[in-house]
């Protein structure tokens, strides 16, 4: 197929299939919540914000969502917003789509023999196991998917804002800046969504103290990522070659 020939096109589908692939696999590794002291063999770091005291914890989706929101600056930068907003779209679509599938895969009734097939591992029944990593809470389901699509609504308009005062210069400016504000954002909602609303009725010190740690680490590695994004316009611009790379980033600037 000619369109397949064509490099931006193949750059397109690239870049899109990771994103969406990093977004789905955040989604359900979210469930898991990891000890970061305990993770790297640290002593409790005890902190104490608007009067809650704990160690950190964070889910395992923030691993991969910094990835995501960099990924998001780097489509930015060659496609412009609609591609963005097109990859975003499909992608809560799709993340939709697999929790619908989870769900009537839970709602299976399951042969009795794998039932207890796991309990020399210590899972004495797989039904409920294979339910309670999946199986997450609509409140919890809502709350990331809102949070996710405002994050990347409000990081394409952000980007294109520092852009557009800043031309081509200050890559990092645009990149970083945009996506320290969406993941504050993506950080409060789907707390507030899943945990303030929903039926756990977190407490508004909880709330902050919880959102604060978990944006904390994302502004850190959005931060971290930096160098990521020069490395990835230096690999793409090679591979698209200057004069169609200068192109891309001029018809996704008029956007």
């Amino acid at each position: 197929m000619k369109l397949l020939q064509d490099k931006s096109t193949r750059l397109f589908i690239f870049l899109g299939g990771f994103f969406i692939a990093n977004a789905i696999i955040a989604e359900f590794i979210g469930v898991k919540i990891f000890a970061f002291e305990g993770t790297f063999d640290l002593a409790p770091l005890n902190w104490n914000l608007f009067g809650q005291v704990g160690s950190l914890n964070f889910t395992a989706g923030v691993l991969l969502w910094p990835v995501v929101f960099i990924m998001t600056d780097v489509i930015n930068e060659y496609f412009g917003t609609k591609g963005v907003r097109l990859l975003s779209y499909l992608a809560v679509g799709l993340i939709s789509y697999g929790f619908l599938m989870v769900y009537a895969t839970i709602s299976l009734a399951p042969a009795d023999w794998w039932v207890g097939s796991g309990a020399e591992n210590g899972v004495p029944d797989m039904q409920a196991a294979f339910a309670s990593i999946f199986g997450q809470g609509m409140w919890i389901i809502v709350g990331s998917l809102v949070a996710f699509l405002i994050g990347q609504l409000v990081d394409v308009l952000v980007f294109h804002r520092i852009k557009k005062m800043t031309g081509e210069k200050y890559i990092w400016l645009r990149a970083t800046g945009s996506t320290l504000i969406s993941q504050f954002i993506d950080s409060f909602v789907v707390l507030y969504i899943a945990f303030v609303i929903g039926p756990q009725h977190w407490e508004i010190g909880l709330f902050l103290a919880v959102g604060t740690v978990n944006y904390v680490y994302k502004f850190i590695m959005a931060i971290l990522l930096t160098p990521g994004i020069y490395a990835a316009h230096f690999v793409i611009d090679k591979y698209l070659g200057h004069e169609e790379a200068k192109a891309l980033k001029l018809e996704a600037a008029s956007e």
